[in-house]
């Protein structure tokens, strides 16, 4: 075995059914050597409670209140003890109203103390919750509260015309609605017309307190929840998960912190703003309640996240791709913009910091002048107090990357998880450079493996650089997709390895780093297999792409690709070759702004050494953003591939007809 720092075998490489083997061994986390970590709670009833007991005055759940010009203030926190009390009264009303442990209750709304309060009232009494959410696709509502037989569902005031919506069609499971917000009068009276009992959240509170019901605690084997995931293709599938996964998740986190020396405590505040009906954000503010920390929700406005870190200024920040991306192009488009000295002290900085932390230092020893000249100004729009950054969802294209790991003047990671694993499953290291562009060694609470995938020229055993499907036990696993055993059987051995449909490679570090999906893998005519997620990957290199979707097929010999390019850039770029017009209208239709970003593209897959069937031969450019409202991106931001071949289809065809009438117009060759 080679020498992996942060990993330990704890079990042989698995045979095939004939004599080869057609797995790697078994890896686990060098700290879990002689077994997982441990906590003394079992269940996240148990975990809110302690943390009430034992920090009631502290912080807890916040949010920016609205005067009456609509001007939002600062935080404003109720602490742990005011909402243990919410819990109690949220928790009785579900239980005066008829809710029976082990039934479901639904939430639908942007993050919010009360979507975080009705999770915890769910908690106490063994309901399992439902999170409901309309982006994934027009009938979600309608299918999620049906599939699950909820029987209770609380919504923001901004989403009860939605339900409502789907209210018709769910009266075989639902009976109670409980809104939070100023309400919307017409839906309130279309769900009462149709025989729900519709009360306002503080209306619930009232119900619980004058009819107060005593706990029912879960065990760690009973369900928390059901989250339905968002597949390319098909109906939503509702994974399955215990207390005891969720909190194995939390015990990663705080087991995480302790031997990265991040110091997360009693003191410190998040920001939520990622959908708390993933499981990325939901670990992770139970992990904060957990400790006494404090939970601050955002406006619910994408455009005023920025003032919202300003306002509470986190110490952990977490994030997708898409936000670190926007990021990294407005702030590298100021640069560009400012020019002249200030462009040349960033780049020396930058570079100069870059190469030290290459060279092994940490991140607040590689270049502290520079940190307090420059990095630090740019540190401060995250609010100038964040211990850790981590991204998860997707891979973080590595040149921001670099820029997170140089500007935030914190220790910048990645991670990887899936619904599936209660989402923490690999972490890279702080401060280890080694770790740069990959996600890291698994956490303490999970082993894994990788498969080979032969069709893909993927070999886990390969002595030089193992590469497979990842595989994935722990006791954060899910135990299974709610009424579809077929595809629970698709993707979870008896044994407990789940088959997460990611394809990586086992880095001489330790760590692994996704490289693409199985399904995520297409034949050129030329027999060519190309791995399209690593390509596209290469492709945003260039500030000129804000987005990008690669296609190709089996019946063309190379590739092509929509890009939704940068405004800025191109508009600057514009400005400077003499290229007028208006944006969309004019300079997206320019043939000269085309080849200048298929130009670009074509740059930066030469600088990655793309071979020549992996280099774009067309593009189509379009100034609309792929988005989770238009389908064309999962609720974590993936792309959508058949959705967006659907969307494309006129451009894809008329791309490739070009590209056809070129070639057949080139003179024959002898």
């Amino acid at each position: 075995m080679p020498n992996y720092k942060w990993l330990v075998e704890v079990e042989a490489a698995r045979q095939a059914e004939g004599d080869k083997p057609s797995a790697s061994a078994v890896y686990r986390h060098i700290a879990a050597k002689d077994g997982y970590p441990s906590l003394d709670f079992s269940t996240l009833y148990e975990s809110f409670e302690k943390a009430v007991a034992k920090f009631p005055n502290n912080d807890c759940l916040g949010k920016r209140e609205k005067n009456e010009k609509g001007e939002v203030g600062p935080f404003v926190f109720k602490n742990y003890a005011q909402v243990h009390k919410e819990v109690q009264g949220i928790a009785s009303a579900l239980a005066k109203w008829g809710v029976t442990p082990g039934q479901r209750v639904g939430v639908f709304g942007a993050n919010c103390p009360e979507w975080m309060t009705a999770m915890q009232a769910c908690n106490r009494m063994s309901y399992h919750c439902v999170p409901l959410y309309d982006s994934l696709g027009e009938n979600a509502i309608e299918y999620i509260v049906n599939h699950s037989e909820s029987v209770a569902a609380f919504v923001a005031s901004e989403k009860l015309p939605a339900l409502a919506k789907a209210l018709p069609k769910t009266k075989a499971t639902l009976k109670v609605v409980v809104y939070w917000g100023a309400g919307n009068e017409e839906a309130v009276k279309a769900a009462k017309d149709l025989g729900y009992t519709v009360h306002s959240f503080a209306e619930a509170l009232e119900v619980g307190a004058a009819s107060p019901a005593e706990p029912v605690p879960p065990k760690p084997e009973d369900l928390c929840t059901i989250m339905y995931t968002s597949g390319t293709t098909g109906d939503p599938k509702g994974v399955l998960l215990t207390h005891r996964a969720v909190v194995a998740a939390v015990v990663t986190s705080r087991s995480y912190i302790q031997h990265n020396n991040v110091d997360i405590g009693p003191s410190d505040r998040m920001l939520s703003y990622l959908p708390l009906a993933h499981i990325f954000d939901r670990v992770t503010e139970e992990w904060f309640l957990s400790i006494g920390a404090a939970v601050g929700y955002w406006q619910g406005d994408v455009l005023k996240l920025v003032e919202d870190i300003a306002a509470l200024k986190p110490s952990l920040f977490i994030g997708v791709p898409r936000v670190f991306d926007r990021i990294y192009t407005r702030i590298i488009g100021q640069i560009n913009a400012a020019g002249g000295l200030k462009k040349a002290l960033f780049n020396w900085g930058f570079n100069r910091k870059l190469h030290y932390l290459r060279n092994g230092y940490s991140q607040n020893k590689a270049a502290p002048f520079f940190d307090k000249l420059v990095f630090s100004k740019i540190a401060a729009r995250l609010g100038g107090k964040v211990k850790a950054v981590v991204s998860g969802g997707a891979p973080l294209a590595p040149h921001v990357e670099d820029f997170l790991r140089v500007t935030m003047c914190a220790p910048v990671v990645q991670g990887y998880g899936l619904t599936e694993t209660s989402a923490a499953s690999f972490i890279a290291c702080a401060d280890v450079m080694a770790h740069a562009a990959t996600v890291g060694p698994p956490t303490p609470m999970v082993e894994f493996r990788l498969e080979s995938v032969p069709d893909m020229n993927c070999d886990a055993l390969d002595a030089k650089q193992p590469k497979g499907e990842v595989l994935i036990r722990s006791p954060m696993n899910f135990n299974g997709y709610y009424k579809a055993q077929d595809k629970t059987d698709e993707v979870l051995e008896k044994d407990g390895w789940f088959h997460s449909g990611d394809i990586a490679i086992l880095t001489e570090s330790g760590a692994i780093k996704i490289v693409d999906r199985k399904k995520n893998i297409f034949k050129l005519s030329q027999g060519e297999y190309v791995a399209v997620e690593a390509l596209e990957s290469t492709y945003k290199k260039t500030s000129v792409v804000e987005q990008v979707w690669v296609y190709g097929n089996s019946f063309e010999s190379c590739l092509v690709a929509v890009v939704v390019p940068s405004k800025d850039v191109i508009t600057a770029w514009a400005k400077e070759h003499g290229v007028s017009g208006e944006y969309e209208k004019g300079l997206l239709e320019d043939p000269k702004v085309n080849a200048h970003v298929l130009a670009e593209l074509t740059r930066v897959a030469k600088e990655d050494k793309l071979k020549g069937y992996e280099i774009v031969k067309a593009i189509a450019l379009d100034a609309v953003q792929f988005s989770v409202e238009e389908d064309l991106m999962t609720p974590s931001f993936k792309l959508r591939r058949p959705q967006l071949q659907t969307k494309y289809q006129k451009k894809i065809d008329d791309m490739y007809a070009v590209l056809k009438k070129a070639e057949a117009a080139k003179p024959a060759r002898d």
